[in-house]
């Protein structure tokens, strides 16, 4: 079993939603990615926060198996973000953002972690994900996700990043504003263009899609559920099961993939039943694999 590196922010979030609101609870895109990934595999974290973060948090991500020596406590307040779910589930919007301590972020990576075959960059500046990559040495498995923001303002430098991953994660707006193009397959295709091997476009409530040079390999629902309390940190979860899964695997081919992609959604609906990380705090592997084995028998008869 391989380690996974991931590279992004962990941060506290104010989060109001149908089924509530909670002031300053563990958020972040390493986060949700390395909890979630470490289902899988043993994860390696870099990140930065401020010196108001938590202890208990620390601890909380921690008891998950996650090592801490890349995450940074600088002198100043954490990564802050608050946004609402109360007008729809689908769509966040962002009350306020506080960069702090995050805005002058320059990734350490510990040298034990320069070794890492896995590798994801979550969504910061592109020409910060490019530097990260140059750390390290031999080849590596590379993930990338990014966001609106970027694709608007350093377009260039995304594009340049492409070359370098294997795997793209978008979400259906962001393919379509990224390549120009309305319709999906069209914009995923484009995606492929750039240099990834594979692209995977999150489509929330209606599922996700899998590119390959061939077109779609795998177009899957998401598994419904009856109790959806906060959808924050959804579409990093979903990238954390799907390269958890292939480094469990150990090997990357059509068919591990695609498995990747059913396991990516399964650990995106445990999130979203409850706020922040509080659904994994009670997560057992054998509900993992419970919920794999029926959304599998929905997706792939």
């Amino acid at each position: 079993m391989s380690e996974i590196l991931v590279i992004g922010s962990v941060a506290l979030d104010t989060v109001a939603t149908p089924a509530g609101r909670f002031n300053d609870v563990l958020g972040g895109s390493a986060t949700y990615f390395s909890i979630s990934a470490s289902f899988f595999s043993r994860v390696n974290l870099v990140a930065t926060v401020g010196k108001d973060f938590p202890d208990e948090y620390k601890a909380l991500i921690n008891a998950f198996g996650v090592d801490l020596r890349g995450l940074e406590t600088k002198a100043g307040k954490t990564f802050r973000w608050e946004g609402s779910y109360v007008d729809d589930l689908n769509c966040a919007k962002t009350i306020n953002t506080q960069l702090n301590v995050f805005a002058d972020f320059k990734p350490k990576i510990p040298a034990e972690y320069k070794d890492s075959k896995y590798i994801f960059l979550a969504n910061i500046d592109p020409d910060l994900q490019l530097f990260i990559l140059k750390n390290f040495r031999g080849q590596q498995l590379v993930g990338c996700d990014s966001m609106n923001y970027w694709i608007q303002n350093k377009n260039a430098s995304l594009k340049k990043l492409m070359k370098e991953v294997s795997f793209v994660f978008l979400n259906d707006a962001e393919a379509r504003l990224f390549s120009g193009e309305s319709n999906i397959i069209k914009a995923g295709m484009f995606l492929l263009s750039l240099g990834p091997r594979f692209a995977i476009i999150k489509r929330g409530e209606y599922g996700a899609i899998l590119f390959t040079k061939q077109g779609i390999s795998l177009l899957t629902p998401a598994f419904l559920l009856e109790t959806v309390c906060d959808p924050t940190g959804a579409g990093d979860t979903f990238a954390g099961g799907f390269m958890g899964m292939l480094a469990r695997a150990g090997k990357v081919n059509d068919q591990a993939v695609r498995q990747a992609l059913l396991y990516g959604s399964v650990m995106a609906s445990f999130t979203v039943e409850d706020f922040s990380v509080n659904r994994f705090l009670k997560l057992k592997k054998r509900d993992i694999e419970s919920r794999y084995k029926k959304f599998k028998d929905l997706t792939i008869p």
